[in-house]
């Protein structure tokens, strides 16, 4: 199954996490890969992700490929870097589904690579493509494509109604990150 979770409101990255568990709880092997994300901006998902989740279920994976944020929140990085980082990770991915050592592989912010133009669409399609029959696909991040949205079984798109941030609530640590 491929499942896209996009939109701008909050919950993508969260909806995929949550799959992994239910995966994880029915004995699956999950691989989450994140784009855009790095080290540089830690989250509280990495930690319990990268750490006691994997260590509990022992079939967890999880990595940050990107290089942060491109163009904002004072990135200095040349834009070539975070295509060959986004290249990177999609390689990565690619490798690791065709491997047939895990169920559910996960491609946080994949979307958003793919606006902002750091992988082709091509690429994105061909990685789709290259997926074995029995092995699960997530994509998120805003701005999903309307070809990646066709091709996918199952797409939720989560709208924001409202956000403190809006309100002049700065984000919060447990909450936004």
């Amino acid at each position: 199954m491929f499942m896209v979770f996009t939109g701008n409101g909050k919950g993508k990255t969260t909806a995929a996490i949550g799959q992994a568990v239910r995966a994880l709880g029915q004995g699956e092997r999950v691989f989450m890969i994140q784009f855009i994300k790095s080290d540089r901006y830690p989250s509280g998902e990495d930690r319990v992700l990268a750490g006691c989740l994997a260590a509990a279920c022992g079939h967890m994976h999880f990595e940050k490929a990107g290089l942060g944020f491109v163009g904002i929140l004072g990135d200095a990085l040349p834009r070539e870097a975070h295509r060959k980082a986004a290249e990177a990770a999609l390689a990565k991915a690619r490798d690791t589904a065709c491997s047939g050592a895990y169920d559910l592989v996960i491609l946080d912010e994949v979307n958003v690579a793919l606006d902002l133009h750091l992988l082709s669409l091509d690429e994105v399609i061909a990685f789709l493509d290259a997926v074995p029959d029995g092995v699960d696909v997530i994509f998120t991040g805003r701005y999903a494509h309307s070809e990646i949205l066709f091709r996918a079984d199952l797409a939720t798109r989560c709208d924001e109604l409202s956000h403190a941030y809006r309100r002049g609530v700065p984000a919060r640590k447990g909450i936004e990150y």
